[in-house]
């Protein structure tokens, strides 16, 4: 359904938008770890691709189920918006942290990513929103923490090339972020992830086999198949229906905030079950990343709401419209 278009403020925090940031939080830290699973046999790309067209397949067919093969059809201009932010979040975002995770640590990857929130607050104040100054201390105590744990001694490291591959994917990821509260896109946010996974998903395939990727079946581990199925379900169907939903229904940036938490579970995870050395830099990164997630999420709590820029941006509480990060 669509928000009403007499509402003038902007979507706050409800309990619902609380469990699906959650999900986020916790689910998609865990995708680092998944990622790194996958491309240990499976090429980083064409792995992309299988992981999203599959997700939008199984989405489409359950939307088609329960309401209706009619629940697809959607406008050529909201259709073209759907996969425009399909190919920023998935194909920029999502496969650019497939490629630098061959050259870097699956917890360095997820703090590089944490600049997401800060490239948000940037977007959001050139496209004229003044978002108050906790919300600017948030972020800079967050990106404090992801420096700290980038370069004191005992910290993550990894390659320049990876290093710039993942501000990159960062950046694709904001921007893809902002622009979905913006486009006119489909009526129902689940029909516009179907769109979004299915054209991110394309484009990776392409891109992987322009790259001239291949896909040994008989060289993919057990382990890597069951890394992959667990992307499909939780990193896509669960937590990416979840942000997409919770870019219509709560504040940009309390949402950004996952960038935040993410490292320390893909931290914690990369340590656990790939032996990722977790040093005392790596400990009290994490405690001031923590930290500027309060700040940010205090701060934008307190601002009072500013009308809406898109009135008829969908928000289906029922059924989100997911968008993967990692």
């Amino acid at each position: 359904m669509t928000t009403d278009a007499h509402d003038t403020r902007s979507p706050g925090m409800t309990p619902l938008a609380w469990a699906a940031l959650l999900v986020v939080y916790v689910v998609w830290g865990s995708t680092y770890l998944g990622i790194g699973i996958v491309i240990e046999s499976m090429p980083p790309l064409l792995h992309g691709g299988i992981r999203f067209l599959a997700a939008a397949a199984l989405l489409a067919a359950f939307l088609a189920v329960r309401h209706g093969p009619g629940v697809l059809r959607v406008p050529p201009r909201r259709l073209g918006s759907a996969a425009l932010v399909g190919l920023l979040l998935l194909t920029g975002g999502n496969g650019m942290v497939a490629v630098a995770e061959q050259y870097v640590s699956t917890g360095l990857a997820a703090l590089l990513i944490a600049a997401v929130p800060l490239w948000l607050v940037v977007l959001r104040t050139a496209g004229g929103d003044r978002p108050p100054a906790a919300t600017l201390l948030g972020v800079a105590v967050g990106f404090a923490g992801v420096a700290l744990l980038s370069v004191l001694p005992g910290g993550s490291s990894g390659s320049a090339f990876g290093a710039v591959v993942l501000l990159l994917a960062a950046l694709s990821w904001s921007v893809g972020s902002f622009l979905a509260g913006r486009l006119p896109m489909p009526a129902s946010t689940f029909t516009a992830s179907v769109y979004e996974m299915a054209a991110g998903g394309a484009a990776l395939l392409a891109l992987g086999l322009a790259r001239g990727e291949t896909l040994d079946l008989g060289a993919v581990t057990a382990r890597s198949w069951l890394a992959l199925a667990y992307l499909v379900v939780f990193g896509s169907l669960l937590a990416f229906t979840s942000y997409a939903w919770l870019l219509g229904n709560a504040p940009l940036s309390i949402v950004g905030t996952y960038a935040y938490v993410n490292p320390v579970v893909a931290v914690l995870l990369g340590a656990l079950f790939l032996g990722e050395i977790v040093t005392w830099p790596i400990l009290l990164g994490g405690a001031i990343i923590v930290l500027g997630v309060a700040v940010v999420v205090w701060g934008d709590n307190r601002r009072p709401r500013p009308p809406r820029t898109n009135p008829t941006i969908l928000t289906d509480p029922s059924i989100a419209r997911l968008q993967a990060r990692p």
